[in-house]
């Protein structure tokens, strides 16, 4: 199942007299990110399948101000956060699903102090529930079924927000061997992009986090590096390019994992 899907925006979805289910906001790096644009289409297909009613904000959707918070302008990241209530507000938004745990975490425990209270999910955990409640079917696990996978937990997914299940419960519905490295879950180490760093040249040191990271990861001889934030996918696929392991393990969100096995 490859044909285009039409994803409305909100605008177009109030024109029409209609509501979404739930708002799907796509984040800076799904929207503007070659690779992280994949994991959007992931996403979107597998809402689409599921039926849900969905729309994005489209040009209305602004950055949540998590960067400029994490990076010290706390004034910016006031008016990057307001400017996204007042338009999700006005559009009456209750539920919001991101691919992004930045999105995630800034719009669910941030947003609230500001006067933004919404009923906010991670793509994995909406995935897991659409399973679940049957309107999901895998068609088994692909070509990764028996495949050695890890799973990189999102330092805003998991130590932040306590959700660890969800991704892992998805894995391993693709019949795959979840393998997982000595530093995960609530122990889990960081990408290396949080906090900003994204943005800035390394520190100095003897080692970028992400090499650190992704040596860990292939300690553990996965096929797969599963990822559940963009970020996390950047830093994760580069650190395997920089060990040349490009030929032996592949860096791929949940979301594209469970696309794939769905078929679409």
């Amino acid at each position: 199942m490859n044909e285009a899907i039409k994803v409305p925006t909100m605008a177009e979805m109030m024109a029409s007299g209609d509501s979404p289910d739930v708002l799907f906001w796509v984040g800076c790096s799904g929207s503007f990110d070659d690779r992280a644009k994949k994991i959007t289409k992931a996403i979107a297909k597998i809402l689409a399948k599921a039926k849900v009613k969905f729309a994005v904000l489209g040009t209305e959707e602004g950055c949540t101000g998590d960067p400029a918070k994490r990076a010290g302008n706390e004034f910016l990241y006031q008016m990057q956060a307001m400017m996204n209530i007042q338009v999700l507000d006005a559009y009456e938004i209750k539920k919001i699903v991101t691919g992004c745990p930045h999105c995630f975490n800034t719009i669910k425990n941030e947003y609230p102090d500001l006067g933004g209270n919404y009923e906010v999910v991670h793509h994995t955990q909406l995935i897991q529930s659409l399973i679940d409640e049957g309107r999901l079917t895998l068609q088994g696990g692909g070509e990764f079924k028996g495949k050695r996978i890890t799973f990189h937990d999102p330092c805003y997914l998991g130590r932040a927000n306590d959700e660890y299940e969800a991704p892992r419960s998805l894995l391993e519905k693709l019949d795959a061997e979840l393998v997982e490295m000595k530093r995960c879950k609530s122990k889990g180490l960081c990408c290396g992009a949080g906090g900003a760093q994204m943005f800035k040249d390394a520190e100095p040191g003897n080692k970028e986090v992400n090499v650190e990271r992704t040596e860990e990861a292939l300690q553990e001889k996965p096929a797969v590096i599963a990822t559940g934030c963009p970020f996390c996918n950047t830093m994760m696929t580069d650190g395997v390019k920089h060990f040349e392991k490009e030929g032996e393990t592949q860096v791929f969100d949940v979301a594209e994992l469970i696309a794939k096995a769905a078929d679409l």
